[in-house]
């Protein structure tokens, strides 16, 4: 079992910075591909990021691409979502998720496959 606590979220103005970070409870994080996923009110749970367990493979929705950056410290058992430029349709719970992967460059971009989630953190924008 993984336990996942996100925190980070906050208001921000548009145009404004965040950083999010998961912070996972097992030793064996390195064995789990990991991701960020959003949810607005009355709006299904999207995709946002992926990052393999190795770092080595990234993948970001085309919604933030350039402007949300996920990485990951194996070390501390924390992956990070570098939010910049922030727009106010940015705004939504978002969620860390882990999945046990045995192949050091898997990243998982569906929801329905990952095994764990944290509880979420909130994120606003204003305009």
């Amino acid at each position: 079992q993984v336990q996942l606590v996100e925190s980070g979220g906050g208001l921000v103005q548009a145009g404004g910075s965040l950083r999010l970070s998961c912070a996972a409870s097992r030793r064996t994080f390195s064995s789990y591909a990991m991701g960020w996923f959003r949810q607005a009110p009355g709006k299904e749970r999207e995709f946002v990021a992926a990052i393999s367990w190795s770092s080595r493979i990234t993948y970001h929705a085309d919604s933030v691409k350039g402007r949300f950056t996920i990485s990951r410290e194996n070390a501390k058992n924390t992956v990070f979502l570098q939010m910049n430029s922030l727009k106010p349709e940015d705004t939504a719970v978002y969620y860390c998720a882990a999945k046990t992967v045995t192949f050091e460059y898997s990243i998982v971009k569906v929801a329905t496959q990952y095994d764990y989630w944290g509880q979420g953190t909130q994120v606003t924008v204003s305009s």
